[in-house]
């Protein structure tokens, strides 16, 4: 009874190879197309800090209370981008159902309590005015542009540089190229370079 070749093809070490690369690409690839996440603070001097950010298409702003006094994150329906879709904390579509809503120390309603989150999306180009409902009359408000390549804090926050789209293809063609390696070497040591030709390859 003949025993199993430990044998490796030439066909079947270069198709180690390149299954190794592919999939070491693809998660990084789909980590790369990711939108950021920005963060905005509401505290207890009844403010949002920053007040004022820019970021790209595509990216996310959580609002997190880092103070002990209720907040809402309430857009004004008529200062967002007319195809822009309406957010506000509650999940409510309007301006109107959002203020009639809102009861304080009542998240359902909206209100966000201490170490509370709301976050949302923006993949409309534009400018988004928002307020706080218990404390817009103190001016506790805030806005959103959101434009090709934001990302930056313009209300005091500290501003993070965005990766070049080629710096992170860079990235990822070069890890795809060190797994390759690395399963190349490994294939090469486990079989001590031993190929097996065969018929097909004699002809």
């Amino acid at each position: 009874m003949a025993q199993p070749s430990n044998r490796l093809s030439r066909r079947g070490f270069i198709r180690a190879g390149a299954v190794g690369t592919a999939a070491s690409a693809t998660p990084a690839t789909v980590a790369a197309q990711e939108g950021e996440r920005h963060t905005v603070e509401m505290t207890d001097e009844l403010v949002f800090d920053p007040d004022e950010i820019t970021i790209a298409p595509g990216d996310t702003v959580v609002w997190e209370n880092v103070g002990g006094i209720g907040h809402s994150v309430t857009a004004y329906e008529d200062e967002i981008p007319a195809d822009a879709a309406y957010f506000a904390s509650g999940g409510f579509d309007s301006e109107s159902a959002a203020r009639s809503a809102y009861s304080p120390g009542d998240v359902e309603s909206g209100d966000i309590l201490e170490d509370g989150t709301y976050e949302h999306t923006f993949e409309i180009e534009g400018t988004y005015e928002y307020f706080c409902i218990p404390h817009e009359t103190v001016g506790m408000l805030g806005s959103v542009e959101v434009a090709p390549g934001g990302g930056s804090d313009d209300g005091g926050g500290v501003s993070v540089p965005t990766v070049p789209d080629t710096a992170k293809t860079l990235l990822i063609a070069t890890t795809g190229a060190l797994v390759a390696v690395v399963a190349l070497a490994y294939f090469f040591l486990k079989y001590g370079g031993d190929y097996e030709i065969s018929d097909d390859e004699r002809n």
